[in-house]
């Protein structure tokens, strides 16, 4: 246990540096950032108030163990719990084992915060290796997808013919690819079509795509929408679309809650080579993969799910059965749990 978890020789009068703050306080909390860094390879270790507030919480509420939400969380909190000598995990979810890990101080900040926790958790094994190539690894981790209430997101009765794409229009979802390989195959196949449901900066590029194809009729914009209607729209649904790529920044997904409740929702996915999907989408079994990017792969996949719409009811059955064995959140939350309970109570 560290006799000083901050890197801060416990000032808890240091304060952050304002129009007020004296020049010798200014050092002394520029000091306390260097010493976080040295020792943690993070600045943002808790300190002055934050850090004594935290402290008197742990201490009324005396937990048997954290679960930090994110990496870059348990960075921060992973030396108040050894501090308190309380069991520490995390739980990686996508950025925070992606993009983040191009910051080499992040990076280190990661390897040396492993010898720190009692355990780890992602969605995805795709995470994990992500973080092993930077040299952070922990012996005590498991791939523990998100999950969805797989009694909430329940199929009902189909559209014939329909394509659903959910989520952010964002670079790192590429809905360009999604929406102009849908139009391309619906200029030659009747009967189907394409709701878009999420904003975002890439929206009046779709929407020009599609007015440019004539599709309007074809392809609706839904916009943001409450995940009730989502629900629904998923309900009702047969095939989803979902082109996800490594964004320039490096940002990746671990494992796509959508393609979890379409899965449950008994949907055919058609998707990308891209983070955990493969680990959920098996090409021909349960859908269709493309490598990222690929604009005639993905178009081509499509195509071969509209002309085979009287396969989709089998493939509908395969995902339901796979997200009640592998997806129900309750049964995941109990994994974590028994996982923890491991540390806590070894045999």
């Amino acid at each position: 246990m560290d006799d000083d978890p901050f890197g801060l020789e416990h000032h808890s009068w240091v304060v952050p540096r304002s129009a007020r703050t004296t020049k010798y306080e200014k050092l002394v909390f520029l000091g306390s950032k260097l010493r976080s860094i040295a020792k943690h390879r993070t600045a943002r270790v808790p300190y002055g108030k934050t850090r004594d507030d935290i402290c008197a919480f742990l201490h009324d509420a005396a937990p048997d163990a954290i679960l930090a939400e994110f990496g870059n969380v348990a960075l921060r909190i992973a030396p108040v719990a050894n501090h308190f000598g309380i069991p520490v995990f995390t739980y990686f979810r996508g950025a925070d084992a992606s993009s983040q890990l191009r910051a080499p101080l992040r990076a280190a900040g990661y390897r040396r915060m492993m010898a720190r926790l009692d355990g780890v958790f992602s969605v995805s094994q795709f995470l994990l290796d992500e973080l092993a190539s930077v040299g952070a690894t922990h012996p005590n981790s498991h791939v523990v997808p998100s999950g969805v209430n797989t009694d909430l997101f329940v199929p009902s009765a189909k559209r014939e013919g329909s394509f659903l794409a959910v989520g952010r229009l964002v670079e790192k979802k590429r809905p360009d690819i999604t929406v102009k390989a849908f139009c391309m195959n619906a200029k030659d196949t009747q009967g189907i079509t394409l709701d878009v449901v999420g904003d975002g900066p890439m929206q009046e590029q779709c929407q020009s795509i599609v007015r440019d194809f004539g599709m309007t009729d074809r392809v609706t914009f839904h916009g943001a929408r409450p995940h009730d209607f989502v629900r629904e729209m998923l309900g009702t649904s047969e095939v989803f679309l979902q082109h996800s790529v490594r964004a320039k920044n490096g940002n990746t997904e671990g494992l796509p809650t959508a393609i979890q409740e379409a899965m449950s929702c008994g949907l055919t996915i058609v998707s990308t080579r891209h983070a955990g999907i493969p680990e959920a989408v098996i090409e021909g079994e349960n859908g269709h993969l493309v490598e990222e990017g690929d604009y005639d792969g993905f178009k081509a996949a499509i195509g071969t799910v509209s002309a085979n719409l009287s396969r989709l009811p089998e493939f509908a059955e395969r995902n339901r059965a796979k997200a009640l064995a592998c997806y129900d959140n309750r049964k995941l939350i109990k994994t974590v749990e028994r996982e923890i309970e491991k540390v806590l109570k070894p045999k």
